[in-house]
Formats: structure tokens, sequence, C-alpha cells
């Protein structure tokens, strides 16, 4: 397996710098499911640094807010804690949505706008995967609610599906410009090779 070098890390801490900000710019107390920025972030970093780093990135972020930094979107904000806020599992999801945007952006030389698109959007089907179940059994089994399935999709995914998707458009724009800009040398090399060990 090969190893992260300096500059991979350094990448990768930048994204998770650019996750806690897109984490503080947009704050909700009130909704059981907020708008968030993060869903962009996560994608954007698939497509950009690949499936190992993107996921790192993700995790990097996930861990800060863990320890007790107050990097998330909801009060209290951070601590171990919030692994029992509805949303949490939504955080699980995005290193998944990361993963997996790189995973199917492997070969990025011969890929256009739609294969970026899809493959981020796919990446958002994992966050749900992993954020719709963890929300119902917060929400029923410790916070007491009785909802049933549905109710649950309807506050955790159709107010959002369409924005994710929008999100997951400019994204796949902005990933394959940069991806393009830097002549597939600065991310791309190393990166591949990074992904084919996993």
């Amino acid at each position: 397996m090969s190893r992260f070098s300096a500059r991979d890390i350094t990448m990768a801490a930048v994204f998770a710098a650019l996750a806690v900000a897109a984490a503080m710019l947009v704050r909700y107390g009130g909704a059981v499911v907020p708008f968030s920025l993060l869903p962009f972030v996560a994608m954007l970093a698939g497509g950009i640094l690949g499936a190992r780093l993107g996921a790192l990135s993700m995790i990097v972020y996930l861990l800060l807010g863990l320890t007790g930094v107050p990097v998330f979107a909801r009060p209290p904000f951070g601590g171990p804690a919030y692994v029992l806020q509805p949303t949490f599992g939504f955080l699980i999801g995005y290193i998944a949505t990361a993963y997996v945007t790189g995973m199917l952006l492997k070969n990025r030389e011969s890929s256009g706008f739609l294969r970026y698109f899809f493959s981020m959007a796919a990446g958002m089907v994992f966050c749900y995967l992993a954020g719709l179940p963890y929300l119902y059994v917060i929400l029923t089994f410790y916070l007491g609610k009785t909802l049933s399935v549905m109710q649950v999709i309807a506050i955790g995914f159709t107010p959002f599906i369409v924005l994710d998707l929008a999100k997951a458009a400019v994204a796949a724009v902005l990933a394959r410009a940069v991806y393009r800009r830097l002549n597939y040398k600065t991310f791309g090399s190393k990166d591949d090779d990074i992904i084919d060990s996993t």
C-alpha cells in the first residue's frame, strides 16, 4: 500500500479546512436536517484528490469535530456526543461520497462532464445510504419519535435531492476544470497510483 506524501497530507488538510469553512458558513439550530455545503466539498474532494485522499480529507474533518473542535454545523458543534445527533450519519456518508466519487473517476484523463456528474451523484447515493438509516435510528430509538420510513425520507432526502444534484453539477464543472488546468500532473499521476493500491 502506498504511503501518503507530505503533499498528499497537505492537500487532504486543505479540503478538511474547506469542509470546516462550509459547515461554519451555514449553521442552523432548528431544522432536523439542515441545508449544508458539505456534500459539495465531499464531491469536490473526491473529484480532485481521488478516492483515498478525498476520503482522508473528510475523515480528518470528522475527527476534528469528534475531538471537540467546534467544526460541525449543529449545536453542540463538536465533541464525541455528536454521534447522537440525527445527522451524524451524513457526516460518515461524506467519507463514502468522496471515496466513491474518486474511484469512479479513476481514469479522469478521458472523463467528460457527464462522467464527473454521474460519479458525484453516485457518491451522494452512498451519503444518503449512510445518513438516512442513521437518522431513522437516532430519531426513533434514541429520541423516541414515532416516524415511518417515508417520513424519514421526507425529512432527510426529499428537500435536498435537487439541491444536491445541483451541487454535483457545479462540483463536476469545477473538479474537471481544476484537473484539466493542472494538466493531470499535480494530482493525477501520484493519486492514480494511490487509488490503484486500494
